[in-house]
């Protein structure tokens, strides 16, 4: 739980130190800007607020590994929760508008994680989970949507080491195998969710776990 806090902390202060201009950047999401993806944070901060306040009486079916399901093909925009997340991402018009969003919403969804009792069973898309459970899985949410942040933006900080680390851990189990040693945690994960292709190098050593990636997880 501690790293959920770590991670977001630092996912939002990447986007408090972004330009006014960096809005208007490409981000690693296909089709979306970075203004796009930073209104995506908020609703995801509005999705761990009503988690954690919306407690379970059933025994857990999911942990942190199994929350995800995991589809064989990307978003192309066309889902409409994501084209209303680029209608609502335009109407801010003005970027320190959404930052002052994100803090808010995002400042007590990470008060609501730090005092959340690890135990506590919650309820969220149809599944149980302890919520300690449910922020582990939100490390993989906020590093790979980090690195997307910064897919563009060579001078804004990258994701905590050790939620790299963490995240490539729960991408290997979701997968099944491992990633080749000679992978960086970043690159383990840019190359297993499809954010970028692998090399011909790249996929020599991966061999037959390319037989599944990309993994596109929702």
């Amino acid at each position: 739980m501690d790293l959920f806090s770590r991670s977001w902390t630092a996912l939002r202060t990447a986007v408090a130190e972004l330009s006014d201009e960096d809005f208007g950047q490409p981000s690693g999401c296909t089709g979306w800007l970075v203004r796009d993806l930073v209104c995506h944070l908020v609703i995801d901060a509005q999705d761990v607020l009503i988690t954690l306040a919306t407690p379970a009486e059933t025994e857990p079916t999911r942990d942190a590994v199994t929350y995800w399901e995991v589809a064989g093909t990307p978003p192309t925009g066309d889902d409409p929760l994501d084209a209303l997340t680029v209608r609502l991402a335009a109407a801010y018009e003005d970027p320190r508008l959404l930052t002052f969003h994100l803090d808010d919403v995002g400042s007590a969804a990470g008060r609501a994680a730090g005092l959340a009792d690890p135990r506590l069973r919650v309820g969220t898309r149809d599944v149980v989970l302890t919520a300690a459970d449910y922020l582990s899985a939100y490390v993989l949410e906020w590093t790979l949507h980090h690195l997307d942040l910064v897919a563009y933006l060579p001078d804004a900080a990258p994701p905590p080491a050790e939620g790299l680390a963490r995240s490539r851990e729960m991408l290997e189990r979701i997968a099944g195998a491992a990633f080749p040693a000679s992978f960086s945690d970043k690159d383990a994960l840019l190359v297993g969710t499809g954010r970028r292709a692998p090399t011909d190098a790249e996929k020599a050593g991966l061999g037959e776990l390319t037989t599944t990636l990309p993994l596109v997880l929702g």
